[in-house]
């Protein structure tokens, strides 16, 4: 049976559960998007950034004792994960998100400065 969080947490849950299995994404590619289509893309990288820090600080407070489940990619069925190895996981997530983001902005300044 499947120990689920109830209350407020259950929607940090839910987002990082829906989060699929490291694989190749589109958005996780390194492939920069042009300037003047780069605002969307980098207001979307923001929000991304944003949750996934969410899931780092979520996972790095969670007690030793809780369980973690990792959601089958389109599917509903969860899996038992490992804590640590889900919070190293989300940590380089995050840092891949934040280099993508700090790239797309070193690439506007430099358009700007020409």
């Amino acid at each position: 049976m499947l120990e689920v969080p109830s209350g407020p947490s259950i929607l940090r849950f839910l987002r990082w559960v829906e989060m699929p299995n490291r694989g190749t994404r589109p958005e996780d590619s390194p492939v920069l998007i042009p300037t003047d289509n780069s605002t969307p893309h980098k207001e979307d990288l923001s929000s991304k950034i944003k949750e996934q820090k969410i899931v780092v600080d979520e996972l790095s407070n969670l007690k030793k004792n809780r369980k973690v489940y990792r959601q089958q990619q389109n599917s509903n069925i969860f899996f038992l994960a490992d804590r640590t190895e889900m919070l190293s996981e989300s940590k380089s997530i995050l840092d891949e998100l934040k280099k993508e983001y700090q790239e797309i902005e070193n690439l506007e300044k430099t358009k700007i400065k020409k």
